[in-house]
């Protein structure tokens, strides 16, 4: 058995080194309570741009600048340090943690944001670095398109995990990219909730035959920081919850052993069975006896996109 656990807490919003200090807090918390792997929510790091589906299409355009700059001034630029902190938590610990994050390009324009994830090992090192495939709807006007890049199953000690962040999961080429690398734990950072959404999880697991780790985002008016602008407007005092969370935990079977944490703070911890991941694919394996490579293939490019090659003259 392995003990993983979720955290559904809300970041302190577009702060990212307060943001950061309570991930490494929670991860030393879960850890203390025995869990080996550790997950946080989409956009975890400074928050989900939570604004955008409040905003006027091509309207509002003075506080879509503003809140805008101020996200790019907290996302995470991974040339930096700016993870060590998370990544020395989860050395000291000895625990891998998937955490999700406002990314900010450092490769091109250094100037484009990406809804992006990273999976760091017990050693404290990334060991996967993925960017959301296809942001959604009003989510194009924040962050640039991902690549294939990141679509991978990583091993670990908990086992082979992997992850798709929201409405990427509703892809199924994205989803059997995962399936068909062995993955056993999928992990599924998210802003959404409800029946709908929490179905797809199960639907996942029953699909992919694995563990499905789905980390909702859990914010409450109280959680935006008190010199945002316009929040009377975009959220009237008496609407408390903003999302309400919803994380949930899967088995293969697609029956439901923990949660859903819906309008509550907190830690999902749970020991998973992970060899149920292998030993339920002797009906259904999607990626293995039940393809049919002789009539259809995926072909899966990882390669990081790039709108500029240099080539130096010799």
């Amino acid at each position: 058995m392995k003990r993983v656990a979720i955290i559904q807490e809300a970041p302190c919003v577009l702060d990212k080194e307060a943001t950061i200090d309570k991930a490494v807090a929670s991860i030393n918390s879960a850890s203390a309570q025995g869990a080996e792997l550790i997950v946080f929510p989409e956009a975890f790091i400074p928050g989900y741009p939570a604004w955008i589906w409040r905003l006027r299409p091509g309207g509002d355009w003075g506080l879509c600048e503003e809140l805008h700059a101020r996200l790019l001034r907290n996302a995470i630029d991974l040339s930096t340090n700016d993870l060590k902190p998370l990544q020395d938590a989860a050395k000291q610990n000895g625990v891998t943690v998937v955490c999700g994050m406002n990314e900010r390009d450092n490769a091109n324009s250094q100037s484009t944001l990406y809804n992006a994830l990273v999976m760091i090992d017990p050693d404290g090192e990334i060991v996967n670095h993925h960017r959301k495939l296809m942001p959604t709807n009003p989510e194009r006007m924040v962050w640039g398109f991902g690549d294939g890049h990141g679509l991978n199953v990583i091993d670990t000690p908990v086992g082979r995990v992997g992850c798709l962040i929201c409405w990427e999961n509703y892809m199924p080429l994205a989803r059997y990219a995962l399936y068909s690398q062995g993955i056993e734990i999928y992990i599924a950072p998210t802003y959404d909730s409800g029946e709908a959404w929490i179905g797809t999880m199960q639907h996942i697991a029953r699909e992919g035959k694995c563990w499905v780790l789905s980390c909702g985002v859990a914010l409450e008016r109280k959680d935006l920081p008190k010199d945002f602008p316009n929040i009377d407007e975009l959220y009237p005092a008496d609407e408390e919850w903003i999302n309400p969370g919803d994380s949930i935990v899967v088995s293969p079977s697609g029956e439901i052993v923990a949660g859903p944490l819906s309008k509550e703070k907190g830690c999902i911890i749970v020991d998973i069975d992970v060899e149920k991941a292998a030993t339920s694919k002797r009906a259904l394996d999607v990626a293995g006896h039940y393809s049919r490579p002789d009539v259809f293939e995926l072909r899966v490019d990882k390669s990081r996109q790039s709108p500029t090659v240099f080539k130096t003259e010799r």
